[in-house]
């Protein structure tokens, strides 16, 4: 049996603004752990929390993003969190929270996706295999055990052990029902830029400069145009700038931080 919740805090236990961090999938707080480090955020109160079905969690029967969304915010009221930032699958449970009308605060969205076709190639594909009889079982097993080690080239050197073996520990069987969930999110909003719109929030949508996850002309027109919505684009960095370039991220963590009204 897993576990109900993976935690990591830091921070001022006596701060006046505290964030909830939300890890992408397969990844679990460890994540977070150099963001958190960070001279920028130190005032801040900061928990980081594995989503459950990742990492050594135990995933909820339901793994609807819709689902991931009231659990994510019901743990942000109970911890007193008035900002919310998310990487990745995390960031689009962040995005749902808001259009939901489950939390008010700002965001920070390190590299969501926006439409089914910005989404890796790699993972359509194996969304895809994952739907096929025993193949799609062997298919999982095999790229929790792989992909780990592929990742490796791309992490920093003095933390890519760590965080690779981090990657590593998510049970196949509950990655594939919650990819698969995650498509069947996409594929209901052509594009999340109007949901991340109309929700109404302040948001800060950080991208590295090299990230894999694509953003269309017309989704960047989107967010441009949206008056609660600011762009940053993380320099010399991929799809996990939260490790390449933790001093930036937490900067715009602390920005947004800062624009909360209590």
């Amino acid at each position: 049996m897993g576990e109900r919740w993976q935690i990591r805090r830091a921070g001022a236990v006596d701060a006046a603004h505290r964030v909830l961090m939300i890890p992408g999938g397969l990844c679990t707080t460890e994540f977070y752990a150099d963001v958190m480090a960070e001279p920028a955020v130190a005032r801040l109160g900061m928990v980081a929390v594995t989503q459950p079905g990742f990492g050594p969690t135990e995933a909820p029967a339901d793994v609807s993003m819709e689902h991931y969304a009231r659990l994510m915010a019901d743990f942000a009221a109970e911890a007193g969190c008035d900002t919310v930032v998310g990487h990745s699958l995390g960031a689009n449970v962040a995005l749902e929270m808001a259009a939901l009308g489950l939390f008010r605060g700002p965001l920070v969205l390190l590299s969501p996706t926006f439409s089914r076709g910005d989404e890796a190639r790699f993972l359509t594909v194996l969304n895809a295999l994952g739907r096929v009889p025993v193949l799609g079982g062997a298919a999982w097993t095999a790229m929790i055990r792989l992909l780990p080690r592929a990742l490796k080239r791309e992490l920093p050197p003095h933390r890519a052990e760590a965080l690779a073996a981090a990657m590593g520990g998510s049970d196949p069987a509950a990655c594939r029902r919650i990819v698969r969930a995650y498509y069947a999110y996409l594929d209901r909003y052509p594009s999340l830029v109007p949901r991340l719109c109309e929700a109404g929030v302040p948001a800060w949508v950080v991208r590295g400069d090299r990230d894999a996850i694509g953003l269309t002309d017309g989704e960047r027109r989107g967010l441009e145009a949206c008056p609660r919505v600011r762009t940053v684009a993380v320099a010399d960095a991929g799809h996990l700038a939260l490790v390449e370039q933790p001093a930036a991220v937490a900067a715009v963590v602390a920005e947004a931080a800062a624009a909360t009204v209590r």
